[in-house]
């Protein structure tokens, strides 16, 4: 009872005086007094809360009367009764809503108008830039370099709170291995290792290592989990995979993500073996808590607790409430399920008081680590107390540029067509994405951002003569013009050079946007065909946001690019690339395959009984009639100006016992005339073990700068940890025997050497 009194005492301080008067306490007291203090904060706040607005912490919601990416606004309220709702402490925070007033309106109303004076948390869908737009995820997965996404991650992040957002749905972490799944573009690819790396570096860049910084965004990594398996490759469709692929390959990039310090997670909407993630106990509690140790909190992707009533996995809306907060969702995202039906269900019995207490202290805990008790006006009003710094605009878009170069992929170039000259040459710029327009890519849902340079301006800009530059659209995305091809067709024939700008918009990419023709659009196709007729040679820059199945003119174009969807500096960008200012380095973060038929495709596919190999027994084997199974073009594919050679591979020690490290050293050659940055990949396979594994799968990478004519020793270090897998148990294992492994360009090339683990 005396504990009970003194907090009570404690919660009637108010909160900014409390939290600032533990600060004067001397280092390294002064952190262990914070830290107590705040405990004793929440836990007399929590001793002070009606159900209600225990709930109401619970329960988070867009802007009354605003359009939200399009989504179906569904329970939304007038603003009069949102206000009403933050007043009586039944709302937690807001998410994407535009503009600071409306911000900063309802945080007073939460601060100085609400009985307990909770801050709210603003959320917003920072996927690839806020006012900056920088490539799309799956683009900066190409520059196969995370510290590169990292620093975008820490731009976005400092654009964001000065608008008064603390808190990204974002880094979206499925690894995607069907093309035809419209999501693809905003995750790093097919890669479990590389996944890993940009999920720790984006964690990283958004949150800084003290999330209290006014600066400082909590990110959220999603979803989770195996959404990207999803059947068919159709958004939300369900999913149904064993444990161990789902320890081997989905859930390594939330335990990195989790490991750099994320403090948020949303949970998926696709079920995995008939159970939603958002009601999945074993999946939020038992992995993510109880094996992991996540201290944050869980919210539900929008409407997803709702939708447990279409799975066909709760009656009604009381019984989908109950199972996802019990199952582990703490925040409940627009639905309103949680507050129209917790109370009761607590008060029933239903739901444990601990239970709700225990949510409630994990959302309040993270507003208190990002400084919302002592600061909640940050970003909201410039004279606030610890208001977060102005960003360098010129700056940020100095770094889109770097990222959006970084991130191309030179996927062919023949007779070295490539670099352009930037004189002497006459160029016909053909296709529907020569301008400015549709060039930001999907997720790109805020007024006020800067605008794009197109791919016209910029390579007139970069031309001694502009005059040698004629563009002609030719066609429209999806349908042809009237005059379009021939128009197309009498450019080319007067240039010496075509570039063709072909792909996809932004809007067949992104969520609910899958595919069944993962092609180039048919009118884009027949355009591409009539131009490479007149026979000029032709360069296609590829607009994509997957993987994409190439054909007749365009597979057999002179030069290939994938220019993704890079941003606000897409056109300065490619420019730079095309008359050679840089050199291209990126690198496939998926697999490219020959026709649309052979998705889900992806290099680290399992063996088979009869494996489709030289002297492979006849026609009965693991083949396709009418295509190989190989790639169009590997994962980790580029090329740069110069060609690169891999000579000399060393590994040591032959016999590598468990605690013993195994060095690998690989000899590569620049044996062209221009600096390149060459990304060198490692890649092993076991031969046997005790369950099967992977071909190959990517152990580690470096990217190398190599001068003209140098020769650079690349190292490696593994060590019996980058070997594991999961085991009968369901824990990582690994067995001894041998090893093949390859240091190389892709996932299909490389020198190759074995070695063998043996008993330690």
């Amino acid at each position: 009872m005396h504990r009970r009194q003194a907090l009570l005492r404690l919660a009637s301080l108010p909160i900014a005086t409390s939290l600032a008067g533990c600060a004067e306490i001397q280092k390294p007291a002064e952190a262990l007094a914070e830290s107590l203090a705040a405990d004793a904060r929440i836990e007399a706040l929590i001793l002070r809360m009606t159900i209600e607005e225990k709930v109401g912490q619970l329960s988070l919601y867009a802007p009354a009367a605003e359009e939200i990416l399009g989504n179906p606004q569904t329970g939304q309220v007038g603003l009069r009764q949102q206000l009403d709702d933050i007043r009586a402490g039944r709302v937690t925070g807001l998410f994407n809503g535009e503009g600071i007033a409306g911000k900063r309106r309802a945080q007073e109303v939460a601060v100085r108008e609400s009985r307990l004076g909770i801050p709210l948390l603003f959320g917003v869908d920072i996927i690839h830039g806020f006012r900056t737009v920088f490539p799309v995820p799956l683009a900066e997965a190409a520059s196969w370099d995370p510290a590169l996404s990292e620093r975008t991650a820490r731009a976005a992040a400092r654009e964001g709170t000065a608008d008064g957002f603390r808190w990204t749905f974002a880094p979206m972490i499925d690894i995607a291995r069907d093309a035809r799944w419209g999501r693809v573009v905003e995750g790093y690819g097919e890669d479990v290792l590389l996944t890993r790396r940009f999920a720790a570096a984006r964690v990283r860049g958004f949150q800084t290592a003290d999330l209290s910084r006014a600066d400082a965004m909590l990110a959220t990594p999603k979803h989770f989990a195996g959404y990207g398996a999803a059947e068919g490759g159709l958004d939300y469709a369900a999913v149904d995979l064993s444990e161990r692929t789902l320890r081997d390959v989905y859930l390594p990039p939330f335990k990195a993500a989790i490991d750099a310090g994320a403090l948020s997670v949303m949970a998926a909407f696709n079920e995995i073996g008939g159970v939603p993630s958002n009601a999945n106990p074993w999946l939020l509690t038992q992995v993510l808590r109880r094996e992991w140790g996540f201290e944050g909190f869980v919210v539900s992707d929008y409407t997803a607790d709702e939708e447990l009533i279409a799975h066909g996995f709760a009656a009604d809306e009381r019984e989908a409430a109950r199972r996802a907060f019990l199952a582990g969702t703490d925040v409940s995202m627009q639905s309103g399920l949680y507050m129209r039906h917790l109370p009761e269900l607590v008060r029933s019995g239903d739901v444990s008081m601990a239970r709700l207490d225990q949510a409630v202290r994990r959302v309040l805990r993270v507003k208190q680590r990002l400084g919302l008790f002592e600061h909640p006006f940050r970003g909201l009003q410039e004279d606030a107390p610890g208001a977060p710094p102005r960003f360098d605009g010129t700056a940020h878009r100095r770094l889109a540029r770097e990222a959006a170069q970084r991130c191309i992929v030179l996927l062919k170039n023949s007779g070295d067509l490539l670099p352009l000259p930037k004189s002497g040459k006459r160029i016909a710029l053909i296709g529907p994405f020569a301008d400015a327009q549709s060039l930001f890519g999907p997720w790109r849902p805020f007024p006020g951002q800067l605008p794009p340079v197109g791919i016209e301006d910029a390579i007139r800009a970069q031309l001694a003569d502009p005059s040698l530059l004629s563009t002609v659209r030719g066609s429209d995305v999806e349908s042809p013009l009237e005059g379009g091809i021939a128009q197309a067709v009498a450019a080319a024939r007067q240039a010496d050079v075509v570039v063709m700008t072909l792909g996809e918009s932004d809007q067949m990419s992104g969520e609910s946007r899958s595919r069944t023709d993962i092609e180039v659009p048919q009118a884009q196709q027949q355009l591409a065909e009539a131009v490479a007729a007149t026979g000029k040679p032709v360069v296609v820059l590829l607009r994509n946001g997957r993987a994409l199945a190439l054909r007749g003119a365009v597979r057999n174009a002179q030069a290939l690019l994938v220019t993704w969807f890079l941003g606000t500096e897409t056109g300065p960008a490619i420019a730079d690339v095309l008359f050679g200012d840089v050199a291209p380095s990126g690198r496939l973060p998926v697999s490219f395959p020959q026709t649309p038929g052979q998705v889900p495709f992806y290099y680290a596919h399992k063996r088979t009984g009869r494996p489709d190999a030289q002297g492979g027994p006849g026609r009965f084997r693991t083949r396709y009639l009418d295509a190989t199974n190989e790639p169009l073009y590997a994962f980790g594919h580029g090329l740069g100006y110069s060609a690169v050679h891999y000579g000399a591979l060393e590994v040591s020690p032959s016999r590598m016992a468990p605690s013993q490290p195994l060095r690998v050293v690989a000899s590569v050659t620049n044996t062209g005339t221009r600096a390149v940055d060459e990304t060198v990949q490692l890649y092993i396979g076991a031969r046997a073990a005790s369950f099967t594994r992977p071909v190959r799968e990517l152990k580690a990478f470096h990217r190398v700068h190599i001068e003209a004519g140098q020769t650079v020793q690349v190292h490696f270090l593994l060590t019996r940890d980058d070997l594991l897998f999961t085991g009968a148990d369901m824990r990582p294992t690994v067995d001894t025997g041998e090893f093949d492994l390859w240091v190389g360009p892709s996932a299909i090339a490389g020198l190759h050497a074995t070695f063998m683990l043996v008993p330690g």
